[in-house]
Order: C-alpha cells, then sequence, then structure tokens
C-alpha cells in the first residue's frame, strides 16, 4: 500500500489513499482462496472505496502503473507491457508517467502502445504500428524506425501528422528530454 501509494505521489497523485483487504475465505473458488479488495481515494476527506465505484480512467491508469513499477522494484518481472496505459492521461502527468516508465526499462524490457508523444519519445526503440489490406484482408504490421524515423513520428503526434520545422525541433526537444 504505501510503496503504492507514493509512486502515485510521483504521478501527480499525491493525496491518494489506498487500502488492500485480504480475507480468508476458508474454501478454495475460481478466483482462489482469499477475496482480494482494492479501495481507493484519490481525493482528499474522500474515504477509500472499491475502485472500480470512484477511479476515473486517468486514475486507473496511473493506479496500474504505480503497482506495476512496485512490482518492477522487486524484480520479480522480466518483461512488461502496456497496451496504453496513459489512458485519460495528457500534459504534465504524461511526461511523469513517461519518466517512470523510463525508470523502469533500466533494468526490465518494457513494452509500450501509446498514443502519447511525451510515452513515445521516451522509447529506446520505436516500432510503427499500422494496418494494411492484402487481398481483401487486413493486416496488422509493424517496423522498427530508425532516429530520423522515430523523431518525426514524434513530430507527427505532436501537429497532427502536419510534420513542420517547429514540429519536428519539438519532437528532438522531447526526446532528448
Amino acid at each position: 500500500e504505501n510503496a503504492t501509494v507514493e509512486a502515485l505521489g510521483r504521478l501527480g497523485m499525491g493525496q491518494s489513499r489506498l487500502e488492500i483487504l485480504l480475507e480468508k475465505t476458508g474454501r478454495f473458488s475460481l478466483s482462489g482462496y482469499d477475496k482480494v479488495q482494492f479501495l481507493f481515494s484519490a481525493n482528499v476527506g474522500t474515504a477509500p472505496k472499491e475502485i472500480s465505484k470512484v477511479a476515473s480512467g486517468g486514475e486507473l491508469s496511473r493506479l496500474m502503473l504505480a503497482i506495476k513499477s512496485v512490482i518492477h522494484q522487486g524484480n520479480l518481472l522480466g518483461t512488461i507491457i502496456f497496451d496504453e496505459i496513459d489512458t485519460g492521461v495528457s500534459g504534465q502527468i504524461a511526461g511523469k508517467v513517461a519518466a517512470m516508465m523510463k525508470e523502469m526499462g533500466t533494468c526490465m524490457q518494457v513494452i509500450a502502445i501509446t498514443h502519447l508523444p511525451q510515452i513515445a519519445a521516451a522509447a529506446r526503440t520505436h516500432f510503427f504500428v499500422y494496418k494494411s489490406v492484402e487481398n481483401g484482408v487486413s493486416e496488422s504490421r509493424m517496423r522498427r524506425l530508425d532516429e530520423q524515423e522515430h523523431v518525426r513520428c514524434i513530430a507527427g503526434m505532436l501537429s497532427n501528422d502536419k510534420v513542420t520545422d517547429a514540429a519536428m525541433k519539438a519532437a528532438r526537444e522531447l526526446i532528448k528530454g
């Protein structure tokens, strides 16, 4: 609980509270032997309640990232995959999410699917995922981007796909960042 709340603070949610309740059920079921309940509050003066009833999309994204960052500290995983963990997050918080994911990448492989330039700019290796139609069938494809393509892709994310000199400069700064 404490480590997750500390991680939430680094993600701009310093007033959050988390309580994890463990209850022995006395019997095995499809969900295990224990009943585990996560209670959460993102706001001062609000008692923690069941996550599904109180957390917004952005709060859920940051809570999941915080929990996974705590797991990463125990070196329990070799690879972690985030599929749009940045949902409901933008601006300054997106930068904090990127920083936490980059930190996790120092001791494990982090694979992130994102639409946010702040997250994509933090990548050491960048793949572009796209769909193509072959013989009337849609196929998902991906290709590794070189350094220039990486900058151009970030610039496109920053500028609604209209890549200008200003967008390229901003992309380089964000990648350097």
